[in-house]
């Protein structure tokens, strides 16, 4: 059969270019016309045809990109355009880097955006000459002047320190930098009052399953997404998390009261690739899942300013609370460090109540 004719969407069979189209990002497709590519393309996404242009096009945004098979965005064009042409090859040179080192799309884009705020400020200053004490003046100038937040300062370090560690070699550029002292703040958890309740609220079962999975087996947001179907082994009980934090891979337990509500959700959504997908196929999006969490907490009117990862130490908490020993939680988090793990023991209310305190034996 010809390619051509085919009416599954494959993306071999298509052209596409990052472009502007009515002040909006746009990746153009091209192909040459056929009524069955272009019958599979709005099949499969919302693609739109521009008359002035004579091509199609979606938004270009995360979903697509992934669906499209395109290298992920890590900066703007304008961020881009910002840099002067003395410290280009410099910013260059780093994106690269980092990529050979397979660090994660989210990780290349942070460090990028932070890395580009210090080369907008240097104007023509070439970055490979500014010196130990001028940089120590650059972060100063971030906390007293631009008052970011110590969380922002680490993040711009950590970009800063990559370059002339990693790139420049100047293994002890940082030694008489002193880092802003992180704050010791709590995981925030979720009561299982509060989870059961917030579940009870979703009538989707596409977005029901979603905060069960990522609640029933403690995953990160990203981790669930990243969700294919053959990574669930039903006989086993095992679900695969590929490459989770630090590109490790790792085993985790299917919940058996997720097992009906997954074969159901499989045969009415018939995923083909992910186990959520977007509504015109492809990974379904961190920010997506971020906003069914908030709705399902604004529904069941829990009034706890939390995120969909507070569901990830909800699991944590609770897992200890029923007394699942501290290793084998670290195991199913997939944490390097015990201590890591440790800091849920301080959230765990029943534990806390079964302490005596010594006034009591006077």
């Amino acid at each position: 059969m010809n390619k051509h004719n085919n009416t599954t969407f494959t993306p071999e069979n298509y052209v596409f270019e990052a472009g502007q189209h009515k002040d909006k990002k746009v990746i153009w497709i091209i192909f040459p016309y056929n009524k069955e590519l272009a019958l599979s393309l709005k099949k499969t996404m919302k693609a739109y045809w521009s008359r002035s242009n004579k091509k199609w096009y979606v938004a270009d945004n995360f979903q697509h990109r992934s669906l499209l098979g395109l290298e992920p965005n890590y900066y703007g064009k304008y961020a881009l355009l910002s840099i002067s042409s003395v410290n280009q090859p410099a910013f260059t040179r780093f994106v690269e880097h980092l990529k050979l080192k397979g660090y994660s799309p989210n990780t290349i884009r942070t460090y990028s955006v932070e890395f580009i705020q210090l080369l907008k400020t240097l104007k023509n200053y070439p970055v490979d000459k500014l010196s130990a004490e001028k940089l120590r003046s650059y972060l100063l100038y971030c906390i007293k002047t631009l008052k970011l937040s110590d969380n922002l300062i680490h993040s711009r370090m950590n970009a800063i320190k990559f370059y002339f560690e990693q790139i420049l070699k100047k293994e002890n550029y940082f030694t008489q930098i002193p880092r802003p002292k992180r704050p010791s703040i709590l995981p925030k958890a979720i009561s299982t009052q509060d989870v059961k309740k917030m579940l009870a609220c979703l009538d989707n079962q596409k977005h029901q399953l979603l905060l069960k999975m990522c609640y029933g087996m403690g995953l990160r947001v990203s981790e669930l997404v990243n969700l294919k179907i053959t990574d669930i082994d039903s006989k086993r009980m095992q679900v695969l998390i590929r490459a989770g934090k630090g590109k490790k891979d790792r085993y985790t337990v299917l919940p058996e009261s997720a097992l009906a509500p997954l074969r159901k959700y499989y045969l009415d959504y018939k995923p083909k690739k992910y186990l959520f997908e977007g509504q015109y196929g492809g990974q379904y999006s961190v920010r997506s899942v971020q906003q069914v969490f908030k709705n399902a907490m604004q529904q069941a009117k829990i009034n706890k300013k939390v995120g969909v990862h507070s569901l990830r130490h909800s699991y944590a908490t609770h897992l200890i609370e029923q007394g699942t020993d501290i290793r084998f939680v670290q195991i199913l988090l997939g944490h390097n460090n015990i201590k890591t793990t440790m800091v849920y023991t301080a959230l765990t209310d029943i534990i806390k109540r079964k302490i005596k305190s010594p006034l009591d034996n006077l």
